[in-house]
């Protein structure tokens, strides 16, 4: 058993995201593709005699983290401390992903703890008995836990493995403004008449190894609700087509922007494109993260 470990947490974006009704359990049914990206948070995770303690960093970004057992990192420790009577551990936290950006920040620090402590401790938990852990603490947990290209239906926790999309240049932009994961979804179930993705003809874009083809067909159905209210959104979209992008889309709830690239020199110029545009804008060129298959 190792005393220190090192890993990096990646975010995601997604490249579909469509709902399909309200579950009985009061969550939406939803089906979507979910891609990994580079851009990533590092934690460091230190055995110590007894409990828990977190330390974070938040780098490029106004804002701070609850370091306390409010968090998921923190709470992610907790339930392998309970599950499976793990150590004490130090978690140390430097924060890149933005948050509250759509992007599963939070929820890749949280995976990367159970990955961390299970390296940590010897625990040789199944990525199955891992997923089930993350799934317990929040939906998105176990495709930043598994990565690559995902398929990902139920509540997001049932997911289904797709040929790694060749790696592909990213640009996203975070607009100042903060959205309600709760209001994007009320809003959607109080009435939506717009386009939904096509999950069939972006696995097809997958399996061909087509990231233009897969640009083309990008689709949220909760890009128009949160849209609706921040024109930012169609804005920073907008420009990202004009200098470039194959395609361009808002991940998850929002309110980050992102847009495939041709290259790197092209996704370079959308970046700096967006920051002459919006000084405010937290702006990253990152790739996409090949996974496995």
């Amino acid at each position: 058993m190792e005393r220190l470990v090192k890993i990096n947490a990646n975010a995601k974006i997604n490249l579909t995201l469509d709902i399909l009704g309200k579950r009985p359990d009061g969550y939406h049914e939803v089906a979507m593709i979910m891609q990994e990206i580079l851009l990533h948070d590092t934690l460091t995770l230190t055995k110590q005699e007894s409990g828990i303690s977190l330390s974070i960093i938040v780098e490029g970004q106004k804002g701070e983290l609850p370091a306390d057992e409010t968090n998921l990192c923190w709470r992610a420790a907790a339930l392998l401390q309970k599950e499976l009577g793990a150590g004490g551990v130090s978690i140390h936290l430097v924060k890149r992903i933005p948050m509250a950006a759509g992007l599963a920040g939070g929820s890749a620090d949280a995976a990367a703890v159970l990955k961390g402590m299970d390296q940590l401790y010897g625990l040789q938990l199944s990525e199955e008995r891992l997923c089930s852990l993350g799934a317990a603490l929040g939906s998105d947990i176990p495709f930043c836990i598994m990565g690559g290209t995902m398929l990902a239906t139920g509540r997001g926790e049932i997911l289904t493995r797709l040929p790694a999309l060749p790696m592909t240049d990213v640009v996203l932009a975070k607009p100042g403004v903060g959205v309600s994961t709760a209001w994007a979804y009320k809003t959607y179930d109080a009435g939506y008449d717009g386009l939904h993705p096509d999950n069939a003809a972006m696995q097809e874009a997958v399996g061909a190894g087509s990231s233009k083809r897969a640009a083309e067909l990008l689709c949220n159905v909760l890009e128009g609700v949160t849209a609706g209210k921040y024109g930012v959104i169609s804005a920073y979209k907008e420009l990202m087509l004009q200098h470039g992008a194959w395609g361009s889309m808002m991940s998850g709830s929002g309110p980050t922007v992102f847009g495939l690239a041709p290259d790197a020199d092209t996704a370079a110029g959308i970046a700096d494109a967006l920051r002459r545009y919006d000084s405010g804008a937290a702006v990253f060129v990152t790739k996409t993260a090949a996974g496995r298959y």
